[in-house]
């Protein structure tokens, strides 16, 4: 394995990293490539040309390849993501407020059906008329399905005839909520099925292309895709299961945050384009949310490091509130495309309308921004609405200015739904664009970032004062605002993990007087009793600001700019199976999960028949996974009190898990 180079990938939603990484000599290599979206493979390509040729390498020399990515996290925080059809098997309308499902489902359609199990997965009757008469039409107007039955993990025969019958019919791809997860709890698991399916055409697309550009260059190593909780999984999986690499991308760099700075304990924090990931490193290991990762607002059910996901990146909205007597800025939570970045990619187009915005003697209500295609395939953009579509023909590949482009207020809330679809782009100021002013960034176009923040400089506050005397003034109080709302968020993160989760840092008087080390008989200060960890290709720009307000110790990696990548190559493969014995009646017990239902009337002898398929699931799942050298650990719980003198069996779970290293080219 020695003599072998792993590759790591990480696809964010602004840059791709790429890394060779050798087990006894670490990073050899790095490189980035502007994310490409219209086509993947172009971003993954630039960044893994560019860093073979740094190594000066043989393709054949390179034994696994590894990818996470924050694209799937990034359109469930900017609620984005194809437009999906929801199955309910068993469940009520009623079902859907409960664990925010009515409103992760918005607009996407749903069906009702007949059917589902009883906690012993005994079968009520499966009705598949409704689904059936409405498929044909459905099929046109969304791009996957989701599918959740009643107690699907005792029993997921309903599912699967669901799930076959909306394949046989629309083609489709579907998701069924007993592949995801092994709890209960019907709602929050078809929220957690619902997400994974609008998430799928996705993360297709993206493995897709790494596997189309890895065989172009003749690369033939097993690929990998770091899931949530920084074990690692097959492509193919990941492509069935997407869900499971939300947080694929922060769990990265935690593992390659614990690789390239060596410390055990760390709060660590890494700022991209679009999101702020904040978790805790106790003794070495990344903590795990038992109850599921909360990603854009929603409680899944996927296993995933203890991460806070936070909108709030480098590439995030500046938004002026010009109405008081002093002008205040929030960034975030939408990503926009930053303005120097628009000019570098289009030149004149952007260039010249903001030097046109600027002569106009009055300031445009939409003065320096633009709207322009993502590059989807255009079978995503299904189920448009008429306004909706029309607005989307008038919009390109080419940044078009908005105060030409939206000719009506009720415009603004259409281009709002195409953004939200991940069809359409903005582009409009941003903190990189005053970093690319004051010179802490310079990869893009520095002058549009001028013109830019000289067109905001224009707004006036409450008291008909510019809200800043010059371009540079304005963009240190945007640098300055992220780095508050950094710490912010930070504070807000260590918090919940100190079981403080009701306390906002944002609206604490307390906290706010510590952070501005405010003066007075009684001195308020705040500190992190551990290192941050500054994460990111602008975290040495922006976090020895953030640290220094935090009153803490600063740790930048010299590779923090590829710590996700870093991470993709150094995880392990970890695959976990539950199986379950429930007694419905006296003397009869019932075995359920990773296959058939069994009957036993001998408690021993189905406790070992779960524990061996547990066992045997697991191993298998890491196979296909790509594991060698398996080792192998059951976790059993059983839940039987005493009832009126004699022991009743309400549950038993045996959960196996099965960890070992991806298999390398020459293994």
């Amino acid at each position: 394995m020695t003599s072998h180079f792993l590759l790591g990938i990480d696809t964010g939603g602004t840059y791709t990293d790429a890394v060779l990484f050798h087990e006894t000599d670490g990073v050899i290599a790095k490189a980035k490539s502007l994310t490409t979206r219209h086509d993947l493979a172009v971003g993954i390509a630039g960044a893994v040309d560019a860093v073979i040729a740094k190594a000066n390498i043989p393709v054949s020399a390179i034994g696994l390849v590894s990818l996470s990515t924050t694209l799937a996290t990034n359109a469930l925080v900017e609620g984005q993501g194809g437009r999906a059809g929801l199955v309910m098997i068993g469940f009520g309308p009623e079902d859907l407020k409960r664990d925010g499902l009515a409103e992760a489902l918005g607009s996407d359609p749903v069906i009702y059906l007949p059917g589902g199990h009883n906690v012993h997965g005994n079968e009520n009757p499966l009705d598949l008329a409704a689904l059936q008469e409405a498929l044909p039409d459905l099929a046109k107007s969304v791009s996957s399905f989701a599918v959740a039955g009643y107690f699907a993990v005792r029993n997921p025969a309903h599912e699967i005839r669901v799930r076959d019958c909306i394949r046989e019919i629309s083609h489709l791809p579907v998701t069924c909520s007993h592949e995801l997860s092994s709890k209960l709890g019907g709602p929050r698991r078809a929220l957690t099925t619902l997400l994974n399916a609008r998430l799928v055409s996705m993360i297709d697309r993206l493995v897709g292309a790494c596997e189309g550009f890895l065989e172009t260059r003749g690369i033939s190593a097993p690929m990998m895709v770091v899931r949530g909780d920084g074990a690692l999984i097959s492509a193919a999986e990941a492509k069935l299961r997407p869900i499971e690499t939300i947080l694929s991308g922060p769990a990265a760099s935690l593992v390659g945050a614990r690789y390239l700075t060596g410390l055990d304990n760390a709060v660590v924090s890494d700022i991209g384009g679009t999101t702020t990931d904040v978790a805790v490193m106790d003794d070495g290991r990344p903590r795990l949310d038992a109850d599921g990762a909360v990603v854009g607002g929603y409680r899944t059910m996927v296993e995933a490091v203890a991460m806070r996901t936070y909108g709030l990146g480098g590439d995030s909205e500046v938004k002026i509130n010009d109405r008081g007597l002093v002008a205040a800025f929030e960034l975030g939570p939408r990503r926009l495309l930053p303005l120097s970045l628009a000019a570098h990619m289009h030149g004149a187009a952007v260039l010249e309308v903001l030097e046109q915005q600027l002569r106009a003697t009055h300031l445009a209500r939409n003065a320096g921004r633009f709207a322009l295609r993502t590059g989807v395939p255009d079978h995503l953009a299904s189920g448009l609405t008429a306004p909706e579509q029309a607005l989307f023909d008038r919009i390109g590949n080419v940044p078009v200015a908005l105060d030409k482009l939206l000719t009506m207020t009720s415009q603004k809330a259409t281009l709002d739904r195409l953004v939200a679809r991940g069809l359409v782009h903005l582009s409009g100021l941003t903190p990189s664009d005053a970093m690319h002013v004051l010179g802490g960034q310079g990869q893009w176009n520095a002058e549009a970032a001028r013109l830019g923040l000289a067109l905001a400089m224009r707004l006036k506050d409450g008291s008909g004062r510019p809200i800043a005397a010059s371009v540079e003034e304005l963009a240190e109080k945007i640098v300055d605002r992220l780095t508050r709302q950094s710490a912010d968020v930070i504070l807000a993160a260590c918090l919940a993990e100190d079981g403080v989760a009701d306390l906002n840092p944002a609206k604490s008087i307390s906290i706010d007087r510590a952070l501005r080390r405010a003066p007075g008989i009684a001195r308020f200060a705040i500190s992190l009793d551990r290192p941050l960890v500054g994460l990111g290709a602008s975290a040495p720009v922006y976090y020895p600001a953030i640290a220094e307000m935090l009153a803490s110790e600063s740790a930048i990696p010299d590779d923090s700019d590829v710590a996700n990548a870093v991470g993709a190559v150094v995880g392990q493969v970890r695959t976990s199976v539950t199986v379950f014995v429930t007694m419905p009646e006296d003397g009869i017990y019932v075995l359920n999960g990773a296959g058939e239902s069994l009957r036993f009337t001998d408690e021993e002898r189905s406790f070992a028949d779960a524990r061996s398929r547990a066992i045997e699931a697991a191993m298998a799942q890491a196979r296909l996974n790509g594991a060698v050298d398996l080792v192998v650990s059951v976790d059993e719980q059983v839940d039987a009190p005493e009832v009126e003198g004699s022991r009743k069996l309400i549950e038993a779970r045996f959960m196996a898990t099965a960890t070992g290293r991806p298999r390398i080219a020459t293994d």
